[in-house]
């Protein structure tokens, strides 16, 4: 065993150096990238957004709040807006002008993680299940070595800026709503019947919005998979779940996804998302609630007499919660996340172009903080009642320390806008349809926080305005009147960077959290095409249903 995983990491190892050096050659993309755009400076504002896979609210504030700095100085020395500037400032940015030289092979290494998380563990379930940490280091490997022996330093910065400042932010923030979450205990008879499990699903869907998709998640997830701990079907509970609670639901406010907050600091109105997004996330929502409820009742009644439900006569336990104290670290670390992106205290330059912002790291304490709090005051018998392991918070750091750095290039890629390989997807871009598949499609993989802001700014282009005159053209200005052409594209992007992250394991931060607590509790989660089938059959029929009613 131990020959086939050195052989594997070897591979994949050779396998990124091969592409690196394509990368390098004459005929492949390279130079100075080239400024086409009338919105060249909104493209790099994306730039300065690259983010990593699916990711909690924490870093969606930390380069949004450090581009709202730069662009603020900008105004100040009158500077903004002029396109020489903004090919000046190419060179100012973390990575300048990498995205444009790379060639769209260079994502075959993030393509090649990805397959490993979907084939691998049906092919090789014992090899998956020791070895996972292995494979994904082997990946990153793969990409990470070639990458700066081909980039050299302005490589280096790439992969520093990567783990720096959006890897261990996101491992952080899933520990401590991991943490402190694990230590509250809902007791008593909670049967998972239809009515009650369509009812918990819309109550986590609610909560979504203010707490954020994966402070519900990890809120819920534990209660609703013991109220159907006696049911044989509970694969589509925790597949509607993930719809719902940990994507969906987080539609109405800023609060609620990071593509969301990134809006919020670029001038979308608090509130906006709230009145243009109600209306698609509730039809989303409700239709999705009647079709769990008609599937969770067909099911029932299929495994009435073979179930372990309790008979009538036993005895009900009334409901009660224990370690109820923790709800107190919880919203102490969703005050941390909101701290971060509304004060500026100074940041530490760790090199030229990656800056580590101070009021980022204290955040991090924080959260930390509230998680040993939340160890330390909860009794282990309550962690022990809730089935609580560390196992999970261990996959998910392990996985997702190689899909950060195999996703480099392709982020890259992203943010170079019509000066990358995507230039032909981008440039095509021009209705609310094509915003809200091609936003979503691409935050179905990658990171829905950049992908949103590139085609923000792209929104912007085509009315040749840049972010100071977002307020203007949504109406929130006195004496002016919202633009219904803008409105309609920017929320087309909007619901199709939060939706959208449904669609697979890995769109949403919770996502791939939520499907291996499920796993831990002997629940027989589909594989990651799997979930895709599950996606693909119930969810992509919606949109387009939603593409008819709202985006025509």
């Amino acid at each position: 065993m131990k020959v086939s995983i050195s052989t594997a990491i070897l591979l994949t190892f050779l396998i990124g150096i091969v592409l690196t050096a394509m990368a390098q050659q004459p005929g492949s993309k390279a130079g100075p990238s080239k400024s086409v755009m009338p919105l060249a400076e909104g493209l790099d504002a994306a730039r300065s957004e690259a983010a990593t896979p699916p990711m909690p609210l924490s870093h969606a504030l930390d380069k949004a709040r450090a581009e709202k700095t730069r662009v603020d100085a900008e105004e100040i020395d009158g500077s903004s807006g002029h396109e020489g500037d903004a090919e000046e400032r190419d060179g100012q940015e973390h990575g300048p002008g990498l995205g444009a030289r790379l060639p769209w092979w260079s994502v075959l290494p993030f393509i090649g993680i990805l397959l490993s998380i979907a084939i691998l563990p049906l092919l090789t379930p014992s090899l998956w299940h020791h070895h996972f940490g292995k494979i994904s280091a082997g990946w990153a490997l793969a990409l990470g070595v070639p990458f700066v022996a081909g980039y050299g330093f302005e490589g280096l910065q790439e992969i520093i800026h990567i783990y720096l400042i959006d890897y261990i932010p996101f491992i952080i923030l899933l520990f401590g709503l991991f943490t402190a979450a694990g230590g509250i205990v809902v007791r008593g008879t909670l049967r998972g019947t239809p009515a009650v499990n369509t009812v918990l699903l819309a109550i986590g869907t609610i909560i979504a919005s203010w707490i954020g998709t994966t402070g519900a998640a990890m809120l819920l997830i534990r209660p609703v998979i013991r109220a159907n701990k006696h049911r044989r079907s509970q694969v589509h509970v925790i597949v509607f779940f993930i719809f719902l609670v940990a994507n969906i639901g987080g539609s109405l406010t800023p609060l609620g996804d990071p593509p969301l907050f990134l809006g919020f600091l670029h001038q979308v109105p608090f509130f906006w998302t709230t009145s243009h997004m109600l209306l698609p996330m509730a039809f989303v929502s409700v239709l999705l609630l009647m079709l769990f409820f008609g599937l969770d009742t067909m099911l029932t009644r299929r495994e009435k007499n073979g179930g372990r439900a309790p008979d009538e006569g036993d005895q009900r336990v009334p409901l009660g919660v224990a370690g109820i104290h923790n709800l107190l670290f919880l919203g102490g670390i969703v005050a941390a996340v909101l701290m971060s992106g509304t004060v500026e205290l100074g940041a530490i330059h760790v090199t030229e172009h990656v800056h580590w912002e101070l009021q980022n790291i204290l955040r991090d304490l924080i959260i930390l903080v509230m998680a040993l709090l939340s160890w330390v005051t909860t009794r282990k018998t309550l962690r022990q009642e809730n089935g609580f392991t560390w196992f999970p918070i261990k996959e998910v750091a392990y996985l997702f320390a190689g899909i950060f750095m195999t996703i480099v290039p392709a982020l890259a890629i992203l943010r170079a806008g019509a000066d990358g390989t995507a230039a032909p997807l981008i440039e095509v871009v021009d209705s609310p349809p094509l915003y809200f598949w091609v936003t979503g499609a691409l935050s179905s993989f990658l990171d829905n926080a950049p992908t949103y802001l590139t085609f923000f700014n792209t929104a912007l282009g085509q009315f040749g305005v840049d972010e100071n005159m977002v307020r203007t053209m949504l109406g929130y200005v006195a004496g002016t009147a919202a633009n219904p052409q803008f409105v309609e594209l920017l929320t087309a992007i909007s619901c199709g960077a939060v939706f959208m992250g449904a669609n697979t394991y890995i769109g949403n931060a919770p996502n791939f959290m939520v499907k291996s607590i499920a796993e831990e509790n002997e629940i027989k989660m589909p594989s990651f095409f799997g979930y895709m089938l599950w996606s693909g059959m119930i969810l992509i029929p919606l949109f387009v249903v939603v593409t008819l009613v709202f985006f025509r």
